[in-house]
């Protein structure tokens, strides 16, 4: 099973983006995905940027995700 994670692109430089998962930073591989700009939002999987997402499905997983790392008093840091 495979899991990404949904991240706003921040900055792009060549083939690497910085992106913004729920306030936690992350260079990541943007080469896979076509039209991966500044203000986009991408699941990323491994350190790789796999599709683009629309911001609506983005901002949902993300709050999911947030709720599941509460609860279980988890580091957030594992997962973005």
């Amino acid at each position: 099973m495979c899991l990404a994670i949904p991240g706003k692109i921040l900055e792009v430089n060549g083939d690497k983006a910085n992106v913004d998962f729920n306030g936690v930073k992350r260079d990541v591989i943007i080469a896979l995905v076509k039209d991966a700009k500044v203000g986009k939002y991408v699941l990323v999987h491994a350190g790789y940027a796999i599709e683009l997402i629309n911001e609506e499905e983005a901002q949902e997983t993300l709050k999911l995700w947030k709720n599941i790392v509460e609860e279980e008093g988890l580091d957030e840091s594992l997962f973005f």
